[in-house]
C-alpha cells in the first residue's frame, strides 16, 4: 500500500511540475513579443513633484484611473489567460497606459505577464513568475522626469 501511495504522489509531483513549467515558458514566450514599458513622451515635472528617492509623489493608487491626478488617465487591464483560485495555477497579462487628459495621447504603456501556482497543495505560499521583473514605478519614473518645463 505505501509503494502505491509514493508511486502516486511522485506522479502528481511530477504532472503539478511539467504543467507549471510550461506556463512560465509561455509566460517568458509572450513576454519577449510584446512585454517591457514604451515610452512615447516624457512629461518634465518640478522637483517637489518627487520624493528623496526620486519616484513621483503624486501616485495615489487607490484612485484608479485617476490615480495621477486630473491631468492624466492610468488605465490598467488585467487579462487572465488561465484563473485560478489563489492556490491553483493563474496565468495573465497586465497591461498599464498613462494617457494625457488634454489631448488623449498615449504617454506610455507597460506590458507584463505573471504565473501564480501550479505547485503541490500545502500551508505554503503558492509560487509565482513575473515578466518582465516588477518595477514598480517603471513606467511611472521613465514618464515624469525632473526638470521643469518651458
Amino acid at each position: 500500500m505505501k509503494t502505491h501511495q509514493t508511486i502516486l504522489l511522485a506522479a502528481a509531483f511530477l504532472l503539478t511540475g511539467c504543467e507549471k513549467a510550461r506556463f512560465d515558458q509561455q509566460v517568458k514566450e509572450l513576454c519577449a513579443k510584446d512585454g517591457g514599458v514604451k515610452v512615447y513622451e516624457t512629461v518634465k515635472m518640478p522637483a517637489e513633484k518627487f520624493n528623496q528617492w526620486g519616484q513621483i509623489n503624486f501616485f495615489k493608487p487607490t484612485q484608479g484611473e485617476n490615480a495621477l491626478g486630473p491631468g492624466y488617465i492610468y488605465k490598467v487591464d488585467k487579462t487572465f489567460i488561465k484563473q485560478g483560485k489563489p492556490h491553483e495555477l493563474a496565468m495573465w497579462r497586465d497591461h498599464i497606459q498613462i494617457i494625457r487628459r488634454s489631448d488623449g495621447k498615449l504617454l506610455g504603456e507597460s506590458v507584463s505577464y505573471s504565473r501564480r501556482g501550479g505547485d503541490l497543495p500545502g500551508p505554503w505560499h503558492p509560487t509565482s513568475l513575473t515578466c518582465p521583473a516588477i518595477d514598480r514605478d517603471g513606467l511611472e519614473s521613465s514618464i515624469f522626469i525632473t526638470g521643469e518645463n518651458k
